[in-house]
């Protein structure tokens, strides 16, 4: 029974009518090898009332999600004449990869290889995982989704609300329309073999290879967390509709901070020429070009990334976690002692997962105590998947006092396969002598927040906090969980003129990003620190657990927190003096005077202006905010590189 037609904007679904009887079969032959070499056609399903088709693909990520439960649900209808068949209609998954899959699922479901598409193509499969439940007379009555538990990005419910799969299996079976006909497949788009455009100017060798060089293979390469590698023609060629959907959406690479506010180190965001390439060669049917002119692959750093060999590595614990097949693992606390006998100054440190296939992201506190509640303590060094070792400029650590146990803090991830994990740390010491700089993990949050049930768009503050000194900011770290939405770091400077520092306008809590300046930013004694975040409890945040809840602060994924963590750098020397004199502050200046300014750099074109020569009150305005030490003699040079900063 179809659904009305103000439901689809209701429900999010659409309604397939029932074919008719004399309607042509959808799969009244077909003939297809399995990865083992056997031979499979209509006739081996002939005896099936019901016959569910499933649409997978061995590396992606929701596929492994979802396989468990296809087999689960075959075996539960094995005895009520329900036949289940899953097809591979990847051109870059290989025989050999399908039997491993196979065999680390503990299939025995038929899988079959989709050479040319020719099953995916008549059922009009899109993605995997996608099914298609047919009736005995071999017409499709339900396509769409498993169920509505993962979605893309690494959002999932603790457990579905809707077993859209089993349900469109029991009307078939009790020979009623199935309720909902279809529903959206969320996964990967199936990598289709498609022949490549003759006259395309986009090629993979002299286009695409080198932006996948520099921005996609730090993570999809062999042993990294990317689910795939993108370094092999065949490989990125089955992957070339995904790509351009991955990066048309920018889902990837990922970068959340808004462009407006903050220059940093570690951006990786697309220009929108390296998106259209994308596009272009998807459209093209990803042509190779001449692969005797691919660039040189770049070269990775094997073992520790960290400047030399460690001084000291710590694992979490002496035997390995296990992690299940599926389901929602708390974080995970492990405190170790290090057998610190006297301080230690740290100027790099790296994490170092076990297992990158399950490992979410770790964070490593340093706890004199001993003992690390709610995130207190000084943060040692996280690790999220692509994230790369930095050490810290020459005269800068962090100090770890003697005692201090380490607690590592682990968050994990089911991939569909049983997993285990032990992860370490690696730390590189310095002479206490050469320190000039302390660097700190500091943090201003909020506790007391309620998030009410079933709304977006909550928002909170956290406690203000003031620099006790002259220091200098180094990155910034936004936390929340699964219900997080947006956050905003701001500063007030001492004359009262706030700045946004940090935008993260669409929060993802699978992506704890560092966001590393590309300068150290100088803040003066009493400027005031703000994070500003929103919550989404609704039923629209396709990662909320359970919109119905009130949620407050708490440890585990499911409940939230409110963070912002600073890296920041004191100098050791109380009389060290940080030159802020020639940072002109931003909302300081108006637009007009940036005008003005212009027109003087236009003027005196010689290289310098002369205090004197610049007139108007509202330049003197602007001058008088440089700090007291800067120089009579400002060089065009200067002011150029300050202009962004005048920007109101």
């Amino acid at each position: 029974m179809c659904l009305p037609r103000w439901s689809f904007l209701v429900l999010g679904l659409w309604c397939v009518a029932t074919s008719s009887p004399a309607a042509e079969p959808v799969l009244n032959e077909f003939s297809l090898q399995d990865f083992r070499g056997r031979t499979w056609t209509a006739a081996d399903f002939a005896e099936d009332k019901v016959l569910v088709v499933a649409s997978f693909g061995v590396e992606c990520p929701l596929a492994k999600l979802y396989a468990p439960k296809l087999q689960q649900l075959a075996d539960n209808y094995a005895e009520q004449s329900v036949g289940f068949l899953v097809i591979d209609a990847n051109r870059h998954d290989s025989l050999t990869e399908m039997a491993a899959f196979a065999r680390d699922q503990k299939w025995t479901l038929p899988f079959l290889k989709d050479l040319n598409n020719q099953l995916a193509d008549r059922l009009q499969a899109e993605r995997t995982p996608e099914v298609f439940v047919l009736d005995q007379q071999r017409q499709v009555r339900y396509r769409g989704r498993i169920d509505d538990q993962h979605s893309i990005g690494g959002h999932s419910r603790p457990a579905p609300t809707r077993d859209d799969l089993k349900l469109a299996i029991e009307d078939v079976l009790a020979g009623r329309d199935v309720e909902v006909a279809k529903t959206e497949a969320v996964g990967c788009l199936i990598g289709r073999v498609r022949p490549p455009k003759s006259d395309a100017s986009i090629t993979f060798a002299e286009h695409i290879a080198p932006v996948l060089n520099a921005r996609c293979v730090d993570c999809h390469r062999v042993g990294e967390i990317g689910p795939f590698s993108l370094q092999d023609y065949d490989e990125v060629a089955g992957w070339a509709a995904m790509i351009a959907e991955v990066t048309r959406e920018h889902r990837m690479p990922p970068w959340h901070a808004a462009p407006e506010h903050g220059h940093f180190a570690n951006e990786n965001r697309l220009t929108s020429d390296e998106i259209e390439l994308f596009q272009a060669w998807s459209r093209a049917g990803a042509p190779a070009g001449d692969l005797t002119k691919l660039p040189p692959a770049p070269q990775f750093t094997t073992g520790w990334q960290l400047p030399r060999e460690p001084d000291l590595v710590v694992a979490m614990s002496k035997q390995p976690f296990a992690v299940p097949a599926t389901g929602e693992v708390k974080y995970q606390y492990f405190s170790v002692d290090p057998g610190l006998t006297e301080d230690k100054w740290v100027t790099a440190a790296e994490v170092v997962p076990g297992n990158r296939a399950i490992v979410h992201h770790v964070i490593v506190f340093a706890a004199p105590g001993g003992k690390v509640e709610n995130e207190d303590g000084q943060m040692l060094i996280a690790y999220v998947p692509g994230m790369r070792i930095d050490p810290l400029p020459k005269g800068f650590a962090k100090k770890i006092p003697a005692g201090s146990k380490f607690i590592f803090q682990l968050h994990y991830t089911p991939n569909g396969t049983a997993q285990e994990d032990l992860t370490q740390v690696g730390l590189v010491f310095a002479d206490e002598k050469e320190i000039q700089y302390e660097v700190q993990t500091a943090s201003t949050r909020n506790r007391k927040f309620e998030i009410l049930p079933l709304k977006a768009d909550q928002a909170f503050s956290s406690k203000t906090m003031s620099a006790p000194t002259d220091l200098l900011l180094l990155s910034m770290s936004p936390h929340m969980h699964l219900r997080g939405q947006s956050f905003r770091y701001e500063m007030v400077w001492p004359d009262g003129q706030a700045e946004t520092l940090l935008d993260v306008p669409e929060y993802d809590f699978n992506w704890q990003m560092s966001y590393r300046l590309k300068e150290p930013r100088v803040v003066p004694q009493g400027a005031k620190f703000t994070a500003y975040a929103q919550f989404d409890n609704s039923r629209d945040n396709l990662a909320n657990p359970d919109p119905t809840q009130t949620v407050v602060w708490g440890d585990q994924s499911w409940e939230e927190m409110l963070i912002g963590y600073f890296d920041i750098a004191i100098p050791r020397d109380p009389n060290t003096k940080l030159n802020i004199g020639k940072e002109v502050r931003r909302q300081a200046v108006a637009g007009e005077v940036v005008e003005l300014l212009m027109k003087s750099l236009d003027r005196n074109q010689d290289g310098k202006i002369q205090r004197s020569e610049v007139a108007g009150e509202r330049l003197e305005t602007a001058f008088k905010k440089v700090d007291e030490n800067a120089d009579d003699v400002v060089t065009i040079e200067e002011l150029q590189k300050n202009l962004p900063k005048l920007r109101p």
